[in-house]
């Protein structure tokens, strides 16, 4: 795992603070960190929630600001992560799709579409 990937994960534990047993659960029953399964099952299911709810409007935009910082980062490895997992997950349902869409940057935006077309939803 490189630096920004380890930095992605301390960020968004910063921003839902109850996913580190579960984050620190998961290293120990792997052995290793497995980013993706980190982001779909314990990470996803928190902003989802928030997104859902549409309540902690200065959190989802700290995140969504968060997210344009990592697409400027350029970190190939990153932004392929976050594009399997994070955007895809936001673009199984409308509703939140459209709700975080509220929030997103435009180089969020972008890359939105490009996930949406790579699983020909678009």
């Amino acid at each position: 795992m490189n630096g920004n990937t380890k930095d992605f994960f301390e960020k968004m534990q910063e921003f839902f603070p109850s996913t580190r047993t579960e984050y620190l659960e998961s290293i120990k029953k792997y052995g290793e960190i497995l980013e993706t399964i980190v982001i779909e099952d314990i990470l996803m299911p928190k902003l989802l929630e928030v997104l859902a709810k549409n309540e902690d409007i200065e959190l989802l935009e700290k995140i969504f600001r968060y997210f344009e910082e990592i697409i400027d980062r350029n970190d190939p490895h990153v932004i392929k992560i976050f594009s399997v997992t994070v955007l895809e997950i936001l673009g199984n349902d409308r509703a939140i799709l459209n709700t975080a869409k509220e929030y997103m940057g435009p180089k969020t935006v972008l890359m939105q579409v490009e996930a949406e077309k790579d699983l020909g939803r678009l």
